[in-house]
């Protein structure tokens, strides 16, 4: 057991811990329990006393009375450890599926890690746990970077008992009379890591007794080749994965694989860890939308979309139709004199030319313009668009319907309720960074100067 104790201290010095903070994610079960008492005993070793651990415990809420006496359990044993013990319940509406449960939890973990302003969140998974996941991965057909299987180290999370067998924690929890809970749920079939557990790796142990070693080593060998992978990759990440999404001009440059491989990545950014045929499909509709000027977009959520046009693939947020009317009919002022306004979170500013000014047309999507305001009747209006907007293009004779304007100029459908209009009625004076109506250009001196800026 004194070897079992060396790893967790080996690994705390490995990856600089020794005098951090640590938040350690405690169920109170055989795993979490072991590794707790293993930091309750390294916390009085020399180079160690200055480690500082939260147990932080996220109740589930799945089995009434029983999870309140497990949550009792970590309690008092966190406090016999000398730790600092903190513990959320879930609410009421969790979906009691993994998935959520694990997303749930994993959002405690970092609101704790933000709290404490932590430097790691040490999780108990193991050895088994690892091969479990190859495993499950493997069925779904997730691919190379699935049956890498869990990683030691990911962000500020760190998983210090990766490389121990479950026979080895038992035996440690065995040895030091500890009594962790032992929830009942772990023994239900119907949960899918459950069934792999009880029943799908047993029956491959009667063809490899070392299977659970086997799926370990591949995925050692799956992050090895990936690291080959990622060596050739690596030069192409910066100009395809930007800020706002998939650079398409970049995207198009690349093989077949790669793409696929990048949708992949930057579906993880969302938590998407989607199986190779949802990747393909994703692929392929990326491919029949980036020559299109208006894009188009595929459900991946009930919250999110995908969308792609000739210039980026994103991922937006789903906006109900009563929650777009409430926010068109929020954002709305009435401009009657020279000023600064505030529109959300930006500063629209509509201040008079001076003639010692330096006139220089700006370029068509700048977020200023110089106009004439000599034939325009005040008060004007900031908002955003409405059914029946109209515009008269600068350089254009005759108006048309805005939303045809914002077609012809290439602006995605879900950023246009986000542009900023200034408008008299139903006719657009100004589109913020696309272009301005005929009625306000300027043919010789301007009158007015309007911006838009962030506060």
């Amino acid at each position: 057991m004194a070897n079992l104790i060396e790893k967790v201290e080996d690994f705390l010095k490995e990856y600089d811990l020794c005098d951090k903070t640590l938040v350690v994610g405690f169920s109170g079960g055989y795993d979490s329990m072991c590794l707790l008492d293993i930091l309750s005993k390294i916390k009085n070793v020399e180079g160690f006393y200055n480690m500082k651990v939260i147990a932080a415990h996220f109740n589930h809420n799945w089995r009434g009375a029983e999870s309140l006496q497990e949550q009792e359990v970590c309690r008092l044993f966190a406090s016999s450890c000398g730790f600092e013990f903190v513990t959320k319940t879930a609410p009421n509406g969790l979906k009691k599926t993994e998935n959520d449960a694990r997303i749930a939890r994993y959002e405690f973990f970092e609101d704790i890690y933000d709290d404490y302003d932590a430097d790691a969140v040490l999780t108990a998974h193991n050895k088994d746990d690892n091969a479990e996941t190859v495993l499950y991965r493997a069925i779904k057909g997730t691919g190379l970077y699935g049956l890498k299987g869990i990683s030691v180290k990911r962000n500020y999370f760190y998983r210090p008992l990766l490389k121990v067998s479950r026979a080895e924690i038992l035996e440690y929890c065995d040895s030091y009379n500890l009594s962790p809970n032992n929830d009942s749920s772990n023994m239900n079939p119907e949960y899918n890591r459950n069934y792999l557990r009880l029943r799908i790796i047993p029956a491959l142990e009667k063809i490899n007794p070392s299977v659970k070693d086997a799926l370990n080593t591949l995925a050692e060998v799956a992050r090895s080749e990936d690291a080959i992978i990622e060596e050739y990759i690596s030069q192409f990440r910066d100009k395809v994965l930007v800020e706002d999404g998939i650079d398409v001009n970049n995207y198009k440059t690349i093989s077949a694989p790669v793409k696929m491989r990048f949708i992949h990545e930057y579906m993880r950014k969302f938590d998407l860890d989607y199986d190779f045929k949802r990747i393909k499909e994703l692929y392929d509709f990326i491919e029949s939308n980036i020559n299109k000027r208006n894009g188009s977009t595929i459900s991946l959520t009930n919250a999110r979309w995908l969308y792609a046009d000739e210039k980026i693939v994103e991922v937006i947020p789903k906006m109900p139709v009563t929650q777009l009317s409430e926010k068109l009919d929020e954002l709305e002022i009435t401009v009657s004199e020279t000023g600064e306004y505030e529109f959300g979170e930006r500063i629209v500013s509509i201040k008079e030319y001076k003639e010692k000014e330096v006139f220089v047309f700006p370029d068509s999507t700048a977020n200023f313009v110089y106009v004439d305001l000599s034939d325009i009747a005040l008060p004007l209006t900031i908002r955003t668009r409405k059914e029946g907007d109209i515009i008269s293009p600068f350089g254009m004779t005759g108006s048309m319907k805005l939303k045809k304007y914002l077609n012809s100029k290439g602006i995605p459908r879900h950023k246009r309720d986000e542009i900023i209009l200034v408008a008299s009625g139903e006719e657009i004076l100004w589109v913020s960074g696309v272009g301005l109506s005929s009625k306000i250009g300027v043919t010789s001196t301007p009158t007015h100067v309007i911006e838009v800026r962030d506060k």
